[in-house]
C-alpha cells in the first residue's frame, strides 16, 4: 500500500444515478447504498435494520429466525448442483449461520412458458434431497407461469424459520480486538465453477461448485464453542463483503494473510485468467466466522474433521484500528486494503 494500515479510512459512499444497474444486485457496496436508500427508508425497522442474515422475530414461545431470498443462477445446472439444490442451500444456511435450527422452508418459482418439464422435475427432485440432507421440510410455496422471454428460464424464491437457542446472539457487534478470523472450507469455489460452466473460457476444469448445506458445520459450533462471535456465509462479494461488513458494523479493524487463504490451484488458475481476486469470489457453502482466540485452534481441527469443513483455516486477527478496514498482508510483502466490492465480478451467479 502506498500509505499505513492505520492512516486508511473506509470510503463513504451513497445510492448514485437514477437507474438500476447489474452492481445493485452483486451483493457489494453498491447493493448496500441501494438497501439503505431505498428500502431501509422505507421500512426500517429494529429487525431489518440489523441487516443480518436471519431476522429475529420474538414470539409468546421464543425467538423465531425469518430469512427470504430469490435465486437467478445462470446456468440453471451446474458441476456440483442446480438452481434446485442452491435454492435450499442458500436459505438454510441463513439460518444456520444466524445460529438458528433450520425447521421449514417455502420454495416458489416464476416458470418460463417453454420450459421444459423434464428439467422442473430434475430441479424439484434436487431441492428435496437437498432438504432432506438439510434436516428440514419444504412445506409451502406458490407457482407462476410467464410468457416466453420474460423470465430467462425459471426463478426461484424460497423463505424459510428457524429457532433460536435460548440465550444465543451471535453478531458482528460481539466481535473483540484479537478475535480470530475462521473460514470453513476451501474459498471462490462455486464462483469459479460457474465461470467455468458457461463455456466462455474454454477451459475444461474438475472444479464444482462447493453448493452444500451448512447446518451440521454451524450447529456443531454454535453448540460446542461459547467463544463464537459472528458467522455469516459468504455468497454474493464473497469472503471480502462479508469481512467489510464485519470490520463497519463491530468498528474493528481485520486483518487477514493472503498466505493462509485456502485456495484450491483451479479456483487460482480461473482468477489469474481472468484478472479476479478471489476473496471476492461466491460461494455457496463455506462461512467466515470470528471467534475468541483461545478456541480458534480447536475450532478448525474440528471443522476439518467433519464434511464441508475439510479445509478449515484461521486466516487473520482482528484489532482494534483503524476501525471499518479490511486489510490483507500480501504474499510478495507489504499490505494492502480491500474495499467492499464495488461491482458485479459476475452476473446471474445466485
Amino acid at each position: 500500500m502506498s500509505k499505513g494500515a492505520d492512516t486508511i479510512k473506509p470510503r463513504e459512499t451513497k445510492l448514485q444515478g437514477d437507474r438500476v444497474t447489474m452492481a445493485h444486485g452483486a451483493g457489494g457496496q453498491s447493493m448496500q447504498d441501494l438497501i439503505d436508500d431505498v428500502f431501509l427508508s422505507a421500512f426500517g425497522n429494529d429487525s431489518l435494520s440489523s441487516l443480518s442474515d436471519s431476522a429475529r422475530v420474538e414470539t409468546g414461545g421464543g425467538s423465531i429466525a425469518f430469512t427470504s431470498d430469490s435465486f437467478v443462477i445462470d446456468p440453471i445446472f451446474f458441476p456440483g448442483g442446480d438452481i434446485g439444490k442452491l435454492a435450499v442451500c442458500g436459505t438454510v444456511n441463513d439460518l444456520a449461520v444466524s445460529g438458528a435450527q433450520p425447521l421449514a422452508l417455502s420454495f416458489s418459482v416464476i416458470i418460463e412458458e417453454g420450459f421444459l418439464v423434464s428439467d422442473l422435475r430434475q430441479i424439484a427432485v434436487s431441492a428435496r434431497v437437498a432438504a432432506d440432507l438439510a434436516g428440514i421440510k419444504i412445506v409451502t410455496g406458490d407457482t407462476k407461469v410467464v410468457s416466453r422471454g420474460d423470465a430467462d428460464g425459471i426463478f426461484i424464491n424460497t423463505a424459510g424459520i428457524g429457532l433460536f437457542s435460548d440465550g444465543l446472539g451471535l453478531g458482528p457487534t460481539n466481535i473483540q480486538a484479537g478475535d480470530a478470523i475462521v473460514v470453513s472450507n476451501g474459498m471462490g469455489e462455486h464462483g469459479a465453477a460457474i465461470m467455468v460452466a458457461r463455456g466462455d473460457l474454454g477451459l475444461e476444469t474438475d472444479l464444482i461448485s462447493d453448493c452444500r448445506p451448512l447446518g451440521n458445520l454451524c450447529g456443531y459450533l454454535t453448540k460446542n464453542y461459547p467463544g463464537l462471535r459472528a458467522m455469516r456465509d459468504a455468497t454474493r462479494g464473497g469472503v471480502a463483503a462479508v469481512l467489510n461488513e464485519f470490520a463497519v458494523a463491530s468498528s474493528k479493524a481485520f486483518f487477514i494473510d493472503e498466505a493462509s487463504l485456502p485456495l484450491k490451484p483451479e479456483v487460482r488458475g480461473v482468477s489469474e485468467l481472468l484478472g479476479l481476486d478471489p476473496l471476492y469470489l461466491a460461494n455457496e457453502g463455506l462461512f467466515v466466522a470470528v471467534i475468541d482466540p483461545a478456541q480458534a485452534d480447536a475450532v478448525v481441527a474440528d471443522l476439518r474433521k467433519i464434511p464441508g469443513g475439510e479445509s478449515a483455516a484461521i486466516i487473520g486477527t482482528v484489532r482494534s484500528d483503524p476501525p471499518g478496514i479490511l486489510v490483507m498482508n500480501a504474499l510478495l510483502g507489504g499490505q494492502r486494503l480491500v474495499e467492499m466490492p464495488d461491482g458485479e465480478q459476475l452476473p446471474r451467479i445466485c
